[in-house]
């Protein structure tokens, strides 16, 4: 099979590896209908120093079941499956509270042991607790970049907006006009912000969360950027701020558009150790940091519906169509920001 593998910095290959096999009786192997490049592969690309084995890439996938381990209960050959972008059993104590990601069995991909999603085939460990069935689908369905959002994108955002307690008539703050950003976008508007400013300044990004719910739209960013968000918060800033973008100065933002009270959520993979926390930062605003990896398996029983449905549409944010030997290109084409999100074809 054909599978993506990085080296270092901006050297992206495809490869012709084994396919993968049945290694333990929980396992399954998908065969990919769609796959992506994340915002978060982009960090490694930028930074990763050159290696002689290459490391696996991609967590984000949806296919078919093409083999099944002997303990695995609930799929069969040829099912069509959302792969979360983290493995987990679904019954542990933490998948139980919800927080999937968490799983004291689990793990994520892009290992050697696990390897990558950006390829053919692709081995899931704990099939039954992460794979998740879409019935009534097939290949040809033209929802197929929305329910690939679920494996991570748009929940992301989702969970963004969930651990920041959006509510109905809250005025929301998203920082970065990614993919992640603008799925928060959407995800507030459906959680019922009343007001939600968009950060961002590539028009072509900002258009598309326009239409996701942003009511104003702030191409400002430090000093200047909290100054018009405080300006159209009446100088009293938001109730909760969403830092989609992962960097110190997106954070600093954060902290200075937050109201007394307020929660900034984090879901921009933190590029930095810490962070201010303290009296003039978000101690004596009394306001709440929280945020993380998106438990994404807890969100997806509900989510899958509201695609399904017509509700939403957030695989809107996949701008670019490649195919496996293209993925590269598409690396190359979302760090030069003349791509939003790469959807993979297979």
């Amino acid at each position: 099979m054909k599978a993506t593998f990085m080296y270092g910095a901006g050297d992206v290959r495809v490869e012709t590896v084994p396919d993968p096999v049945i290694q333990r009786p929980t396992d399954a192997v998908v065969r990919a209908v769609r796959a992506c490049v994340c915002g978060s592969d982009l960090h490694p690309y930028h930074s990763m120093p050159h290696a002689e084995r290459g490391v696996p890439m991609g967590h984000e996938l949806i296919g078919v079941v093409e083999e099944v381990g002997p303990a695995v209960a609930t799929l069969k050959r040829g099912d069509f499956v959302i792969a979360p972008f983290a493995f987990q059993d679904n019954t542990c104590v933490f998948c139980r509270e919800g927080l999937t990601t968490s799983c004291v069995h689990g793990g994520w991909y892009g290992t050697a042991a696990t390897g990558g999603l950006q390829a053919e085939l692709a081995r899931i460990p704990l099939a039954d607790g992460s794979l998740v069935v879409v019935p009534g689908i097939d290949e040809t369905s033209d929802l197929l970049p929305s329910l690939l959002s679920l494996s991570d994108v748009y929940l992301t955002g989702h969970h963004a907006a969930h651990q920041g307690r959006v509510a109905p008539g809250a005025t929301v703050t998203v920082i970065g006009d990614g993919a992640v950003g603008l799925s928060a976008v959407l995800a507030a508007r459906q959680l019922g912000a009343e007001r939600i400013i968009l950060m961002g300044r590539h028009g072509s990004r900002t258009g598309l969360g326009v239409e996701f719910g942003a009511t104003d739209v702030v191409a400002e960013r430090g000093d200047e950027g909290i100054a018009r968000v405080m300006d159209l918060t009446n100088g009293e800033g938001s109730h909760v701020v969403i830092e989609a973008v992962g960097l110190m100065p997106a954070y600093e933002q954060a902290v200075g558009i937050v109201r007394p009270g307020g929660v900034i959520s984090r879901v921009g993979v933190p590029q930095y150790e810490s962070a201010p926390i303290g009296f003039g930062s978000l101690f004596g605003k009394n306001a709440t940091l929280t945020g993380g990896p998106a438990p994404v398996r807890a969100y997806l029983d509900a989510a899958i519906p509201q695609v399904l449905d017509g509700v939403i549409a957030p695989g809107r944010v996949f701008d670019t169509s490649i195919t496996i030997d293209d993925v590269p290109t598409g690396y190359a084409e979302m760090d030069a920001r003349e791509s939003l999100k790469a959807l993979v074809t297979f």
